[in-house]
């Protein structure tokens, strides 16, 4: 007896797309929009540096229906036969069929699972149709499928500006360097007695996202009135000599 479906085939076809990553379900973009081939799991971008050294399909949304790139799906199965449309100057295939009831068939191609009008020459509008025709009439899906190895997502997948930031703090979100080794920088006014206007820096802080440091300064507040009397003590109030 020939082949059924693999595994991830199987999972393509059954795997829910576009919803909330529950292992991401407080950071942005994190729809599950890749499947893991290895896996046979839908991910989110969050989720890829954990997979990184699998096989990842990207799957995309087309009229409110899943969709992959033909480019990446000829990879693993032959796709001959089956419609493709461009979107984004590539050219995409539906993964699962798409029923339509018709009353009457005019001229042209029709889909043979489900009475899609099709263009010619093909006659599946979608994987599933394929596979499923395949199924049907062959018995055996193995002479349709390709060896993969490796499958890395496109160039123009989208990941999260702040993906490798989470990564780096997804242990210690909090940590704080603090410099240690050094005493502390300090300034302080020429003048005696002018131990305020001191800053001293305490520690070094790693701001999220930018990847600079930044260097929280603390100072030493004086009252104006301090401040008064010092510049007062310094130069002194001139005195008017008395009239003769």
């Amino acid at each position: 007896m020939g082949i059924q479906k693999p595994a991830w085939l199987e999972a393509l076809y059954t795997q829910k797309f576009f919803a909330g990553c529950s292992y991401h379900e407080a950071a942005k973009k994190n729809e599950k929009n890749v499947c893991c081939l290895d896996c046979c799991i839908s991910i989110c971008p969050h989720c890829i540096p954990s997979h990184r050294f699998h096989r990842l399909l990207q799957v995309r949304r087309y009229v409110y229906h899943d969709v992959v790139r033909l480019e990446d799906l000829e990879k693993l199965i032959d796709c001959s036969n089956v419609q493709a449309y461009t979107i984004n100057s590539a050219k995409v295939v539906f993964i699962k069929k798409r029923p339509q009831n018709r009353q009457f068939k005019g001229a042209g191609n029709y889909c043979t699972s489900c009475d899609r009008g099709l263009q010619e020459p093909f006659i599946h509008c979608s994987l599933g149709c394929k596979v499923d025709s395949v199924l049907k009439h062959c018995k055996d899906l193995s002479p349709y499928l390709r060896r993969c190895s490796t499958l890395t997502l496109g160039p123009d997948f989208f990941v999260p500006q702040d993906m490798a930031d989470d990564e780096m703090t997804n242990e210690t979100p909090h940590s704080t360097i603090v410099d240690s080794d050094e005493p502390p920088m300090s300034w302080s006014s020429s003048s005696s007695g002018s131990e305020n206007m001191s800053i001293a820096c305490t520690e070094i802080v790693r701001k999220k996202r930018s990847g600079l440091y930044v260097c929280a300064r603390s100072f030493n507040k004086v009252s104006d009135e301090d401040m008064a009397s010092s510049m007062s003590r310094r130069k002194g109030i001139p005195h008017r000599s008395p009239l003769c």
